[in-house]
């Protein structure tokens, strides 16, 4: 079964290996027939802890981690840390 993938911004990174990702969507109001903004926060692990506030980023959904945690983060390539000159 596939994994869902979503794209969010970075909005804590005070926990060890762990950053929090804001996701925002639109949708239309039933109602009134406008267009509405809804957020959705999620906890999501982050290994090497190179993630900041305010960093856009690719999360995919995963195994449970922790209590909170479901996601992980797709690591960008230009984002990976590159090995030492020797």
């Amino acid at each position: 079964m596939p994994r869902r993938v979503l794209q969010g911004v970075v909005i804590s990174d005070k926990m060890d290996k762990t950053i929090v990702v804001k996701i925002e969507r639109r949708v239309i109001h039933h109602t009134y027939k406008k267009f509405i903004q809804k957020s959705k926060k999620y906890n999501t692990h982050d290994e090497q802890n190179m993630y900041r506030i305010g960093d856009s980023v690719r999360i995919r959904e995963c195994r449970p981690l922790s209590r909170t945690k479901r996601w992980e983060v797709i690591v960008d390539e230009s984002k990976r840390a590159t090995p030492a000159a020797q």
